[in-house]
């Protein structure tokens, strides 16, 4: 049975990540390794992981000593890893009881090497929405230049075919750069349209401003896709109508 690594990048998440701890104990798929990294957290986030892997024998955990972005502090983990698959989850978001099993089992089923999956929204709180995000079944390179369609706390890849696959150093879209350095090769990602994750929304987190994920879009497209100016402008009239339309539905 092949081993999943789940990377988990830590900053100042002390009121959530023993919960998303507990959401990776409950797996029903257990052939399992836990790489966090912490970011130069300044609350107890550390003394929490470092707790935690002292008793599970399956976990293991890092520090970086200067403030330095998710980015870096998920590829040390994805650097450590020893896993075939490599799945992520932030510190604040959590997992359903079946998403190892079921998303392994799709990816044989479909012979996959990028995955991801429906997920379900949560409030700052952890209570459920029952806002889900729905995927398409498939998605390509250019059918994701148009907006980013795997949330990362849903997504997989198969590292025994891919290679270990690094995310740019950018402070935002990183995760959006790896699934497009992987889609670049001429590779489909799969979609799985079952919630098997939660998405903790929280007021202030990086993801929040509208204005600055468009920065970030027009950013990737020019500086790490070095797209053309025409080809940039094309894909971003797409990725702006798009949230156009999610906002008036």
């Amino acid at each position: 049975m092949d081993k999943v690594s789940i990377i988990t990048p830590c900053h100042n998440s002390a009121p959530f990540v023993l919960e998303t701890i507990k959401s990776i104990s409950e797996q029903t798929f257990t052939n399992w390794e836990h790489i966090l990294v912490d970011d130069a957290s300044t609350d107890d986030t550390w003394q929490i992981i470092q707790k935690y892997c002292s008793s599970e024998p399956r976990a293991k955990c890092f520090r970086l000593t200067k403030n330095s972005g998710a980015a870096l502090a998920r590829n040390m983990a994805i650097e450590a890893a020893q896993g075939r698959y490599i799945a992520f989850i932030d510190s604040d978001d959590l997992w359903m009881p079946e998403k190892l099993e079921k998303q392994i089992e799709f990816m044989r089923y479909k012979n996959a090497y990028l995955s991801f999956s429906s997920y379900e929204k949560i409030n700052e709180y952890g209570v459920r929405s029952g806002r889900m995000v729905d995927v398409p079944n498939e998605v390509n390179y250019n059918e994701i230049l148009k907006g980013c369609v795997i949330g990362c706390l849903t997504a997989m890849y198969d590292s025994k075919y891919l290679g270990k696959v690094y995310m740019p150093d950018i402070r935002r879209g990183q995760d959006y750069g790896l699934w497009l350095r992987i889609l670049r090769r001429g590779h489909i990602a799969y979609g799985l349209n079952c919630p098997l994750a939660l998405y903790r929304e929280r007021s202030g987190s990086i993801s929040s401003s509208k204005f600055k994920k468009a920065y970030s879009q027009w950013r990737i497209y020019r500086n790490i896709e070095k797209l053309s100016l025409i080809c940039s402008l094309k894909n971003f009239f797409f990725y702006s109508y798009k949230g156009f339309k999610k906002k008036i539905i």
